[in-house]
């Protein structure tokens, strides 16, 4: 009815403008006064042109109202991201929180609703289906002033049930799916990673390998199916060697989804089979040999051994703790990338004079150093224990502990030079001294160089 109106006034004043059209022709070009009366038109036109004009800039900008939704004047200040004047963001914090929810339409919602009451923004979210009940990860952003306690209050009082919530960093904000990718490619490229991997998977657990021969009554590969078993808090799966992995996490049961993606990635790790990764840096220590510092898996078993022969009791005592005559046993188990990463140093005719290894022992992470006698006191240990701590940074360890006798000097002199803070228990003999490093992760430690040609130092 509207457009309709509009198109009539238009073609009403459509044809008045042409009839006036019409008109002033007619007197401009038959009457005795036309040229007067154009140049009276003009400025009749002008006149009203420039009245308009006044008439919108007096009345058409005048500053708004305070009901009109424009933003604040400036002596009252912008408001900031978080609602605080003068542009001062109240600070936010990352929570990682994992709830159960009733596989119930509107459940979710309830629990969405309750957060965003609290301010608090999603990131992310990851649903593990439990036949009745649905299992609801979240990564959050919360104000600051915003404890765990209420948070967990407020998902309680959505439906929410047997909630767990710690604090989250950066690192969570990538994607699960770019991390299981990221966290994939590296166990391709070396087998030692996929402990590391799985704990990055699951979050905090401790995590075990068995060898295929149990010892000690424990429990051997036969109890595990290839498929793996499920347990609440444990998971124990088959190593592509034949051994098992063990994943424990007391706090908070393992969901199917969670089994499946572990399950999935020691899948990947036996279909590649064994692989460490190739380089090598060749060093010259200062009296002149040229040695080189190279990874060293099972393939080396026999050098190793040959190694064992050529050192005295006494090094091989302090090394292994026990009966020398069982010494080679250990090796097996040392150069395995499934137990950890070990460092060989190798001479020029090819033959290994040093070991160091990185062990993962559940959640904490073990160096030992074994270097032939005629070998020691060339700055070979420092050296392998240099790397391996760059290693176990890099691999997100807390810590590393070296376990030695009180009267091994060697050792403790490395473990001092490492320039981290260094704790020490001394039981019936045995040394063992912990260093921690958040020291060497945010680099304050000394660094080491890690390509190109240098003198190893003492």
């Amino acid at each position: 009815m509207h457009h309709w109106r509009r198109d009539v006034v238009e073609l009403a004043a459509l044809f008045t403008a042409v009839a006036v059209a019409d008109v002033v022709a007619n007197l401009v070009g038959h009457g005795p006064d036309g040229p007067g009366l154009l140049v009276l038109s003009a400025a009749a036109l002008i006149t009203t042109a420039g009245f308009h004009v006044w008439w919108s800039r007096r009345h058409g900008h005048a500053p708004p109202t305070s009901d009109t939704g424009a933003r604040p004047s400036s002596a009252e200040g912008p408001a900031g991201p978080s609602g605080l004047p003068g542009g001062i963001a109240e600070e936010s914090a990352l929570w990682r929180m994992r709830t159960t929810v009733k596989d119930a339409p509107g459940s979710l919602a309830a629990l969405c609703t309750a957060l965003a009451g609290h301010r608090v923004d999603i990131l992310s979210l990851q649903t593990h289906p439990l036949g009745e009940d649905t299992v609801d990860e979240f990564l959050l952003r919360a104000p600051g002033s915003l404890a765990a306690a209420d948070i967990n209050r407020a998902v309680a009082g959505a439906g929410g049930t047997g909630t767990w919530i710690e604090r989250a960093d950066a690192h969570d904000l990538v994607d699960a799916p770019t991390r299981i990718l990221g966290l994939a490619t590296r166990t391709a490229l070396d087998a030692a990673e996929l402990p590391l991997a799985l704990r990055q998977l699951l979050g905090r657990c401790t995590i075990r390998s068995l060898p295929a021969t149990a010892r000690g009554g424990g429990r051997g590969p036969d109890a595990v199916p290839v498929e793996g078993v499920l347990e609440d808090t444990v998971m124990r799966l088959r190593a592509p060697e034949g051994g098992v992995i063990t994943v424990e996490r007391p706090y908070l049961p393992f969901t199917p989804t969670e089994f499946a993606r572990a399950r999935a990635l020691v899948e990947l790790d036996a279909r590649l089979g064994p692989r460490v990764p190739d380089g090598q840096d060749v060093l010259t220590l200062p009296e002149g040999n040229a040695i080189t510092v190279r990874r060293a898996d099972s393939g080396d078993l026999r050098a190793a051994r040959a190694m064992h022969e050529r050192c005295s009791a006494r090094t091989l005592g302090m090394r292994y703790h026990g009966p020398v005559g069982d010494a080679d046993r250990y090796l097996n188990h040392l150069l395995s990338p499934r137990f950890g990463r070990t460092l060989a140093v190798q001479t020029a005719s090819g033959r290994i004079v040093g070991l160091g290894h990185l062990l993962w022992d559940g959640d904490e992470t073990e160096v030992a150093l074994l270097v032939e006698d005629q070998w020691q006191r060339r700055g070979i240990g420092g050296e392998l224990l240099g790397r391996l701590v760059a290693m176990a940074v890099e691999a997100g360890c807390e810590s590393v502990y070296a376990v030695t006798q009180s009267s091994n000097t060697g050792m403790v002199a490395a473990m001092r030079a490492l320039g981290l803070p260094l704790d020490y228990q001394i039981e019936e003999g045995t040394l063992v001294i912990t260093a921690r490093l958040d020291a060497a992760a945010s680099g304050s430690a000394p660094g080491r160089e890690r390509h190109g040609e240098r003198v190893a130092r003492d």
